[in-house]
Order: structure tokens, then sequence, then C-alpha cells
């Protein structure tokens, strides 16, 4: 039972500057950027703050980039052990019929589970796109579906999603801002896809009637060379499209998203991403409050078997601040006197509010760090007689 609440105060030296569209993020330090693409969009990982925008709710064809959303489901899926990695997948008509960028795979040829997924990440294939939606979700209709469910869930509101690989289709469309939107979740739940997405070459081996043949994969994203601190993500590009790009680069802490769509030939794509991350880095940095797991106080467990338990931070929250300015972030922990046992590991106990002068940037819960079970019988009177003797 949750009893009065006791607060405390801890600040946090930072400079938090809401920057909601491009315009203010030029004229706050007179910098102009300009970008040679129809929309672009730059977003911190961690926040999931835009710090630049341009035409940012264009819905526009996407051509590949689709494919990070593909590939979040996919790796959901891995996660939720529906499929695994080393599962074997048998190749349908449908998925080997797809064009554009591919692995040239057969109808009824098999391969497994991560082979695809590294034709996906690091060659960008359609055909391996195909094979896996079926795979997870029984026909390329239904992943579609599942995909369209997952952007709404997401606040993904300008987006509507024909296929599982990208094509020009009618219908078929996103934007600049939901991009980065479906490219933080993926990115940041899983952290590990940067591991196929920053592969240069590979290899997978063709299982067919023939016999075996063994297949090179080149990246597509050239920033993997270029850019220091890349982490992937996905390139994209058709005739209605023209030239897409979403670009994820790490540096001092800080991950950026640059989307990039409608660039009118590849080079000017790269150039205008790296540009976008250039401009993040140099103008902005980020403040980031307690740290998940950090301890921050105690809670009373009346009638456990320990008289209380440590309360730690659920979850991050961060913002972006200007570089160079140095105002107080201002963190007010709430934590509730006592609860009642028994108690599980994570149970909220309270929370920390995040403020920047006295407007919320954040909250976290904070939870109990570890189980306490009721106090029997024996444990109530081992717990008397020692204070009766101390």
């Amino acid at each position: 039972m949750m009893k009065k609440i006791r607060k405390a105060m801890i600040i946090a030296t930072a400079m938090v500057i809401f920057v909601p569209n491009a315009v203010l993020a030029q004229e706050s330090k007179g910098l102009a950027l300009t970008i040679d693409a129809a929309s672009a969009v730059i977003m911190e990982a961690t926040s999931g703050e835009i710090i630049f925008e341009h035409n940012g709710d264009e819905r526009r064809s996407p051509a590949s980039v689709t494919k990070v959303m593909t590939m979040l489901l996919i790796y959901e899926a891995l996660e939720q052990n529906r499929i695994a990695w080393d599962d074997v997948v048998t190749v349908s008509e449908h998925a080997a019929s797809m064009g554009g960028s591919q692995i040239y795979l057969e109808p009824m040829e098999q391969q497994s589970v991560l082979d695809l997924v590294k034709s996906v990440v690091i060659a960008s294939a359609n055909d391996g796109a195909v094979a896996l939606a079926e795979f997870i979700s029984g026909s390329e209709e239904s992943f579609v579906d599942l995909m369209n469910k997952r952007a709404r869930a997401l606040g993904m509101e300008n987006t509507s999603f024909k296929n599982a690989c990208g094509l020009d289709a009618d219908g078929h469309f996103t934007t600049a801002r939901d991009i980065a939107i479906m490219s933080r979740e993926l990115i940041t739940k899983y952290p590990h896809v940067e591991e196929l997405a920053t592969i240069w070459m590979d290899t997978i081996i063709h299982k067919t009637a023939r016999g075996e043949e063994e297949f090179g994969l080149t990246n597509t994203n050239k920033l993997v060379k270029w850019y220091t601190g890349t982490t992937g993500l996905k390139t994209g590009s058709t005739g209605e499209a023209l030239y897409c790009l979403a670009a994820t680069a790490k540096r001092n802490d800080m991950e950026l998203i640059a989307v990039v769509l409608g660039a009118p030939n590849p080079t000017i794509r790269f150039q205008e991403a790296m540009k976008m991350l250039d401009y993040g880095y140099a103008n902005y940095k980020v403040v980031k409050g307690e740290l998940p797991g950090t301890v921050v106080g105690n809670v009373a467990v009346s009638k456990g078997k320990i008289p209380e338990v440590a309360v730690m931070v659920e979850n991050l929250v961060s913002n972006v601040t200007e570089k160079g300015s140095n105002v107080e972030l201002e963190g007010q922990i709430s934590i509730n006197d006592a609860v009642d046992a028994p108690i599980e590991v994570g149970t909220p106990v309270g929370e920390i509010v995040y403020t920047y002068e006295g407007a919320e940037i954040g909250r976290s819960a904070l939870i109990t760090e570890e189980a306490v079970e009721r106090a029997g019988f024996v444990d109530m009177a081992e717990r008397v007689l020692h204070i009766w003797f101390k």
C-alpha cells in the first residue's frame, strides 16, 4: 500500500534548447543549412528530438528505405523467438520474382534467416526481404499489414506501406520524419543491427538444384567507408523516389539519424547526409538524466523480510542541448514512504521528473532493485528480538 511521498531535488548542469524546426535551428546560431533533396530530417536518437528538417512531413516514395520497417519487424520476430537465425527459409516463386536490387534467389532455394537478413541489410535485396516477410507472416500481404500496424503504433502519421521491399507502388509512401521515427526504434531497441549494417563486403552461398555457388554482398551505404562513426542504416533508389538514405552515426556518445529523400543523384544523397550529420555534431550535444539502474534512494518495506529496498531509475531521459550553453536541468525525485511486501523486482515506487525553467521535458519511473518476500512469524520474531537486544 502506497503511503506519503517524500521529495528530493537533484540538479544537473546542462542547457536544454527546444528546436522544433529548421528555421529555429538556423536562427539560433545564425547558421544556414540548405539541402539538395526534396525532404530531409535530422533526429537525435535517444530523445527522438528533431534538430533540423526540410519538408519533413512531405509524403514521398521511400524506395528501399522501406526496409527499415522490414528490418525492425525481423528483429522483433527474432527477439520474440518466432524465428531463429539458423531457421531455413524456402524461397517462393513470388519472392524470387522481385526486381530491382536482389541476390537472385531461385524458387525453392533454401537460405538461412541469417544469410537472408545479411542480404537485406548489406545489399538491400528485394527478394531476400520478401522471402523473410513470407516466412514471418505467411504471405507478403500479411506482413505488409503488420508493417502498417507497427507504423501506426509508432505514431508514423504519414506512412502507408504496400510491399515489404520498397518497389514503387500506388499508395506506398512515407516521410522523412516517419523514417527517422522507425529508424530510431530499430537502432535503439536493437543496436546490434550495427554489426550487419557496417559490414562492407560479405558472401552468402546459393543453394540450388545445380549445387552451391558463392555470391558476393557489397554494402550499398557508402558512408560505412566515407563517414567516421557510421552505424548504418539503409539506402534506396527508384525512378519515382530518386535517391534516398536513412543514415545513422554515433560520435561522443550522441547518435544522430539523418534522412534524405529525393536527392537528384547517389553522390549528392551521401554528401547531404554527411553535411547534416556534421551540422548536428558541430552545434549540438545530448544532456542525459540519471542512467537506468542508478540507485537514487530507498523505500521502506512493510512486513517484508528486509526493512527497506534500494530504488533505481528505470528509463533514460535525454534532450538535445546547444553546445556552449550552461543552464540548469532540474530533476525532482519522489519516492513513496513505504510499500507492502511481497514486492517484485521492478515494482514502481516513485518517479523522477526533469524540468527546464518549470517546463517538464521527461520523466522516468523509479523501481525496486530487488524482490522482497513477505516476512513470516519467525522473521518477525527475530526482528523484534534483534531490536530488543540492540
